[in-house]
């Protein structure tokens, strides 16, 4: 005897999956007995079995629940003519200057929590594929560029970066700004990617009414590391933390020196610490997100002791690709959907 394994995958496996299909009709519309013949008498009911074939599986596919991010991550949602998806751009107000500015504005009408999006130093990667899933998720997002960075006036500082995203916390809380964005003036989520992280700790940490806090390799700047290096050794450091900056790139940045930068970060090493923000940060949810960049060690210990404070709200989560997570988008996007699906459940 020959053995034809094309033969049998679509006999025998054909033959049982027509079994199954008896008994789901049976189950279905009460038939005390489906007939074997019925499948398999002539051309016409071997026609009628296929029909219902594709009935049961249009039946069950239609039946079948579908994860909202899933949705969110491989299709456009369907569109609201009364209020549609948008985006306005305007100039942030911030200690004087005026920031350049723009949200992606959610469909519906809301009002729509919203998400600042913090970009890191100087600001080459910004996300906006990630904006843009969380926007269709049904959250607003605020993206903007520090004082002096990407053409907004003012000279640029750590500092003054912290402040800014004060500055646009406060922006969004406003009820005409609010109302005008058919935003929540409520829920504001940080999330911040490299020097971004950075901000949403320091911000997030002033600001006990932030809702929650999102950091993707948040970079300490060495705030960590230098704390501890003695006084004569002061010069030796800054300086290598100033070439460490130089590298990342000056030019997008007006008014400031990466020596400067880095002597600034000096002289607040203690306050900008990340384990030193813990018992502030303990009392929001927190999404941690690290790669292999080098950063993970001080996000780890801050979650730890986030954790060790008695919080069940720290998610953290280790992705194996670079800093700007070339090779895990979509990983990226799922973790932080579905860490804002929990939020806008709440």
């Amino acid at each position: 005897m020959n053995y034809n394994p094309i033969y049998y995958y679509k006999v025998g496996a054909g033959h049982q999956f027509c079994r199954e299909i008896r008994v789901q009709a049976a189950q279905r519309w009460g038939a005390r007995r489906v007939r074997r013949s019925f499948f398999y008498n002539d051309g016409m009911n071997r026609r009628i079995f296929f029909l219902l074939v594709v009935l049961l599986s249009a039946t069950f596919a239609a039946s079948a629940p579908v994860a909202a991010e899933d949705t969110v991550l491989a299709a456009d949602p369907v569109a609201d003519k009364a209020n549609p998806a948008a985006m306005q751009s305007f100039q942030l107000p911030s200690h004087g200057a005026l920031l350049n500015a723009f949200v992606y504005i959610a469909a519906g009408a809301g009002p729509h929590p919203t998400v600042i999006l913090l970009h890191g130093f100087p600001g080459n990667e910004r996300n906006l594929d990630l904006a843009q899933s969380m926007r269709r998720a049904g959250w607003n997002v605020l993206y903007f560029d520090y004082r002096g960075s990407w053409g907004s006036p003012g000279a640029f500082s750590f500092t003054h970066c912290i402040e800014d995203t004060e500055a646009a916390i406060a922006y969004l809380r406003d009820p005409a700004h609010a109302a005008a964005l058919r935003g929540d003036a409520k829920t504001i989520v940080l999330a911040g990617h490299s020097m971004g992280g950075f901000m949403a700790y320091q911000a997030g940490a002033r600001d006990a009414a932030v809702t929650a806090i999102v950091t993707i390799s948040a970079a300490d700047l060495g705030a960590g590391r230098l704390q501890s290096i003695p006084a004569e050794k002061r010069d030796f450091a800054v300086n290598g933390l100033a070439e460490a900056l130089a590298t990342e790139g000056m030019a997008p940045l007006a008014g400031t020196t990466a020596q400067g930068l880095a002597a600034e970060v000096f002289s607040n090493a203690g306050q900008w610490n990340f384990a030193s923000l813990a018992p502030r940060l303990a009392t929001r949810p927190l999404l941690i997100v690290t790669s292999d960049d080098g950063w993970a060690e001080a996000n780890d210990a801050l979650a730890e002791a986030v954790k060790r404070l008695g919080s069940q709200k720290a998610n953290a989560i280790h992705l194996p690709t670079d800093h700007v997570y070339s090779d895990h988008r979509i990983a990226l996007q799922q973790a932080v959907l579905d860490f804002l699906a929990q939020i806008k459940q709440k």
